[in-house]
């Protein structure tokens, strides 16, 4: 009897506790955004929120709809801002589903981490979005292009970066833990992929544009935006910004071309690299040694060179690590005399290396990463050759 009593009193306290969904939002009373854009305005900011209509999303034959809406409006701050939204949507704007942020050009060079301070602290923001820069056009532009095959803009950015950077080596997919980190370092300074318009940025607007098999207008995954802290001071290069993604580990696989000595073009596809940054200080200075291997498939080859001889395998791979060679040196070059910012985490290096040494660097080490000395090293080894051996042009030629 005891025990039944005692068992019954636990089951009352617990029943009690038991609040329920106490916080619970509906679905319907949310307007969930997937991006949003950051520009700056007369009044502090202009911030754009692409929104999903679900009725659209979930319909079965083709509407004359849009899949999503994008509503903007200014605020002193970006929180103010998106209050306002509530104006116009008829929901609130719910940012957990968020895949992208894009900031525009100009609010990029005047510094983004005021902005950023909303979007770490506010628990409805997750961390696994992108970042990106609108290059010469304003964050609120790219947001209002319709886009083929994925009818939610931000799903095409999302998943066009992510390939890209897979794929390609000159993006480089930044979330926010690892923006906030080279923000906060003394020795590492962080790059965003831009985002360009290719087309009329009106035309890319109305629902035409995925009607049809050539669009007017695409969103294009561009080069790299390098900041010296939260500024944005300049753009690498396609060829730049490989080198900078060779150099901070960041190339998972991508193609290098080199000519062949009597015409045409050789393609290998890198398949696996792997650099080791090292810092030390010499008699009161620091340098860099990078030492980077790279394993190579041969992808494609107009050479009539004949690949069973190893000597002609060697001077490929001479020839590949070479041109990496020159696109890291490129990236450094630009970096230094241009930028004047350690986007290459250099400092980070030295600091690992020699911690007391960089107590006395840290406090000026952009101005000493200008004059920094790079050292490059870069071996290439062929693993395959595809799966014809020699080149066909020989085979005719012959």
């Amino acid at each position: 009897m005891k025990g039944k009593v005692t068992l019954l009193i636990t089951l009352t306290i617990l029943v009690i506790s038991l609040t329920g969904c106490w916080n619970r939002r509906e679905l319907t009373d949310l307007s969930i955004a997937t991006a949003m854009g950051i520009d700056k305005s007369d009044d502090g900011y202009l911030v754009t929120a692409q929104i999903i209509n679900p009725s659209e999303i979930a319909a079965q034959v083709p509407t004359t709809r849009t899949a999503v809406t994008s509503y903007r409006t200014t605020g002193a701050t970006v929180f103010e801002a998106l209050r306002k939204l509530t104006k116009e949507s008829p929901r609130k704007i719910y940012m957990s589903h968020m895949r992208t942020i894009v900031f525009g050009e100009d609010l990029a060079k005047e510094g983004i981490a005021k902005t950023l301070d909303f979007i770490s602290r506010d628990h409805e923001f997750r961390t696994d979005f992108y970042i990106l820069v609108a290059r010469g056009v304003k964050a609120t532009e790219v947001l209002n292009i319709l886009t083929p095959l994925e009818k939610i803009p931000a799903n095409k950015i999302y998943y066009s970066l992510r390939m890209s950077e897979k794929a390609w080596a000159a993006t480089h997919a930044v979330q926010l833990d690892e923006l906030i980190s080279k923000l906060v370092s003394k020795g590492d300074n962080p790059v965003l992929t831009g985002i360009l318009i290719k087309g009329d940025p009106e035309k890319g607007k109305k629902l035409s544009n995925v009607e049809q098999v050539k669009p007017s207008t695409l969103l294009e995954i561009d080069s790299l935006a390098a900041f010296k802290k939260d500024k944005l001071v300049g753009w690498l290069d396609m060829v730049e910004s490989i080198g900078f993604n060779h150099i901070t580990g960041n190339v998972k696989s991508t193609l290098v071309a080199i000519p062949c000595p009597n015409g045409g073009k050789l393609a290998a596809e890198l398949i696996r690299t792997k650099p080791n940054v090292k810092g030390r200080v010499e008699d009161g200075k620091p340098k860099i040694n990078i030492d980077h291997f790279v394993e190579a498939n041969i992808a494609e080859t107009e050479c009539a060179v004949d690949l069973s001889k190893t000597e002609n395998i060697y001077k490929i791979e001479k020839t590949l690590a070479n041109e990496i060679k020159s696109k890291m040196e490129k990236a450094v070059k630009r970096a230094q005399k241009d930028f004047k910012s350690d986007i290459f985490g250099f400092g980070e290096a030295i600091h690992r290396t020699d911690p007391k040494a960089w107590k006395e660097l840290k406090e000026d080490w952009n101005k000493k990463f200008e004059n920094l000395e790079v050292n490059i090293k870069v071996t290439v080894k062929i693993r395959r050759l595809g799966t014809i051996f020699n080149s066909l042009q020989k085979e005719i030629k012959e």
